[in-house]
């Protein structure tokens, strides 16, 4: 048996799944979270094979827990669904050690063919998620723009984003005009827009 975690913060599609994956004979769902910490904190109980695990969650998201279960528990694969399959969160995800990267809209037996193959070691892409990623291209900004782009797009003032992120003032407002610059944005709220959509923050 393949033992799973499930982590998705919306109880109905976690539930949907759930009981999907149950109905295969060698795929059992031990645990499930709602989550990132508590998908974290469920891995260390249950030392589960494979988690499946949602991108966007409160606390923690999936890449950030994919990080922690690479250290945590290598012994953990990874499969990553999400309704959100930018290509900046697909490379992020690969770096992190994600063993697949799939959009929600996948049927149930494509799923459970995936946990196989990933506990098995291999590693699965969508095609479509792949095709995206290769076409967009790496991101132009720096990991420090990123970082304050992100800080940034609450519509936080300036003071506040360098007290965050540990800057001076002039500091972020140059990050800021030159991750403008690069995505040819008019301003740091066009900006984060253009990053988001890429998935690049």
């Amino acid at each position: 048996m393949i033992r799973i975690l499930l982590a998705d913060d919306e109880n109905l599609i976690r539930d949907a799944l759930a009981t999907l994956l149950s109905l295969e004979d060698d795929l059992d769902v031990v645990v499930q979270a709602a989550s990132g910490t508590e998908a974290l904190a469920a891995a260390r109980k249950h030392a589960p094979d494979v988690a499946v695990l949602d991108l966007q969650m409160p606390g923690l998201d999936g890449i950030e827990v994919a990080r922690a279960l690479a250290v945590e528990a290598p012994g953990c694969r990874v499969v990553m669904v999400t309704s959100h399959g930018r290509p900046g969160y697909l490379k992020r995800a690969l770096e992190a050690g994600v063993g697949a990267f799939l959009p929600k809209t996948v049927s149930s037996r494509v799923l459970a063919d995936v946990v196989r193959q990933v506990q098995a070691g291999g590693r699965y892409v969508d095609p479509e998620l792949a095709a995206e990623a290769i076409a967009a291209g790496s991101s132009p900004l720096t990991a420090r723009e990123a970082d304050v782009l992100e800080l940034a797009a609450g519509g936080a003032p300036v003071e506040e984003i360098a007290t965050r992120a540990s800057l001076a003032p002039g500091t972020v407002r140059n990050y800021l005009s030159s991750a403008a610059a690069k995505l040819g944005a008019t301003n740091r709220h066009e900006a984060v827009h253009l990053a988001r959509r890429h998935g690049w923050i």
